[in-house]
């Protein structure tokens, strides 16, 4: 059988069983990627599209829904969609990583997965080839279930605003400097929903409240969101409900994703919507227009000036960030009846991030290991039990500190386990961490060398559960994290260009029982490459 009769057959299968069941709603997506011209910051440049656009359309689902997206590669060469924070509960094969998923050559291909248990934020983005530099991402929002009370007043209208950094060279341009061993130059600007200043507006009804979901879509710099003369009420990080701070701007770091709900309560103006980058020498902006629609005055004047150069403000931020125990998630049930302060911690992993030289070029380590993709996806690996392709423990559990060296690293865990995990960063630079596949609680963070008198400081009761997390220069940040989800996970850098260089790897959560309850048989829609070629029926 053919593989596109194939799709043909598994969707007319799952649209058969899931109306007979009365399963939860599907939603489908046909998607064509392309090359196009674009100009973020007034310079053509070669972009990638889907269906004409960039950003890309926007995913909206609701809790539980399966989304059936088709994929159709019509750039010249492979290609992979990845979903930021996107739980995929036992589900990795569908987690668009190159360790899990065969790129998709020229042509269709069919992704399938399921927003199961999980309300939020999120993005989605190219994950190959250094492509999340040319574009390619959108946002993704998951509902709450109409029979879920949400802790605010549904809003007038809800606006995503996908920002970040961006060069004026092509994305080719750019892995060719990093191929070549160097790092990249500093960013050449920022947009906001792929423009740059100004070419941008959101329209509100004097008076009423409008949720802005914000992600920092970026390769390099963390950023900073305020909209001028306007409060913001956090509600929302990435999926947990928050305690409902004002804040008049928020650090936005790679990879992370915030909800906030403002309120048109000014004057009938226009206003600056500003992002600037954070903790850079040279200050990037870019802006859009909050926009009333009785607007009596367009914008003008300087943008609203942003916090200071320094740290210690950022971090007591993040600190502020709670947990809203009394609202419920994507179940009914408050979010703080999970007592995750309450559960021994079954082992501890410390990772601490380096940039070592290797073999005369730039490369980027995690506990000197520094990540070499392997000649097949690491879970067709597994499944298949093919050897030679990565070994287990291949990174340690602790800081060596040693120089670097290059492995296909993957890490054992054990599913039901209860990790906590230390990430520690002596560099100058701010670091940005994201784990696939789960959620986790940001336990602490603080400046110095952590130790385990540290952890008479964790906040055990109330703290923030996302799937993204900054490690301040010179700091530590500490989080504990529930293995409740089998597959191989991507473990990354958010600075893209540090994960290109190797500043990722993989973590195995296995479970010895071969059940459905633990993890989805490999699916009828993926792909073969590398040594897995001829492993399949």
């Amino acid at each position: 059988m053919g593989y596109l009769k194939q799709c043909s057959v598994l969707l007319l299968v799952v649209l058969l069983v899931a109306c007979a069941n009365g399963e939860d709603p599907y939603r489908f997506y046909n998607w064509n990627v392309t090359y196009g011209d674009i100009y973020p910051l007034g310079v053509k440049q070669q972009g990638i599209l889907i269906n004409g656009k960039f950003p890309g359309p926007q995913i909206e689902s609701v809790t539980n829904d399966n989304l059936i997206i088709n994929v159709f590669n019509s750039l010249d060469e492979p290609f992979l969609i990845s979903w930021n924070g996107v739980l995929q509960r036992r589900n990795s094969w569908q987690d668009g990583v190159y360790g899990t998923n065969c790129p998709i050559s020229p042509g269709k291909n069919t992704y399938i997965l399921q927003v199961k248990d999980q309300i939020g934020s999120y993005f989605y983005f190219p994950s190959l080839a250094f492509h999340k530099a040319a574009g390619g991402y959108g946002g993704f929002t998951i509902a709450t279930r109409s029979v879920i009370p949400v802790p605010f007043d549904p809003p007038s209208g809800d606006f995503t605003i996908l920002a970040g950094d961006w060069y004026k060279r092509n994305h080719t341009d750019l892995r060719a400097i990093l191929d070549s061993g160097k790092n990249l130059p500093f960013p050449d600007g920022l947009v906001i929903n792929g423009r740059g200043s100004n070419a941008y507006t959101f329209t509100v009804d004097q008076g009423k409240t409008y949720r802005f979901r914000i992600s920092n879509v970026g390769i390099t710099t963390s950023i900073n969101f305020r909209i001028q003369g306007h409060k913001m009420k956090l509600v929302e990080v990435e999926g947990s409900h928050t305690v409902q701070n004002i804040y008049d701007s928020l650090d936005i770091h790679l990879g992370q994703t915030y909800s906030v709900l403002v309120t048109a309560d000014q004057p009938p103006h226009d206003y600056y919507i500003v992002v600037t980058t954070r903790f850079t020498s040279q200050v990037l902006n870019a802006s859009s227009i909050l926009h009333y629609r009785n607007s009596a005055r367009r914008v003008s004047g300087p943008l609203p000036a942003g916090p200071t150069t320094k740290i210690d403000w950022s971090v007591e931020q993040a600190r502020s960030l709670r947990r809203n125990l009394t609202a419920s998630g994507p179940r009914p049930n408050p979010q703080g009846s999970y007592h995750y302060g309450m559960i021994n911690t079954t082992r501890t992993i410390r990772l601490q991030n380096s940039a070592p030289i290797i073999k005369g070029k730039q490369r980027y380590a995690v506990n000197s290991v520094s990540f070499i993709p392997a000649d097949t996806p690491l879970k067709l690996a597994d499944y298949f039990k093919i050897q030679g392709v990565f070994s287990l423990g291949s990174i340690p559990d602790n800081p060596t500190g040693g120089g670097g060296n290059l492995q296909t690293s993957v890490m054992a865990a054990d599913f039901r386990g209860f990790l906590e995990v230390v990430f520690e960063n002596p560099e100058d630079t701010l670091q940005s961490w994201h784990i696939d596949g789960h959620s986790f609680f940001v336990v602490g963070m603080d400046g110095g060398q952590w130790s385990a008198a540290s952890r008479l400081n964790y906040n055990l009761r109330d703290t923030i559960a996302r799937s993204t997390v900054q490690v301040y220069p010179k700091s530590w940040t500490a989080l504990y994290m529930p293995l409740d989800n089998v597959g191989m996970w991507n473990v990354r850098s958010e600075n893209w260009a540090r994960q290109y260089l190797g500043h990722q790897f993989y973590l195995r959560v296995y479970s010895p029982v071969n059940s459905l309850r633990d993890e989805y048989p490999i699916p009828s829609n993926a792909l073969w490459c590398g040594k897995a070629v001829g492993h399949h029926n």
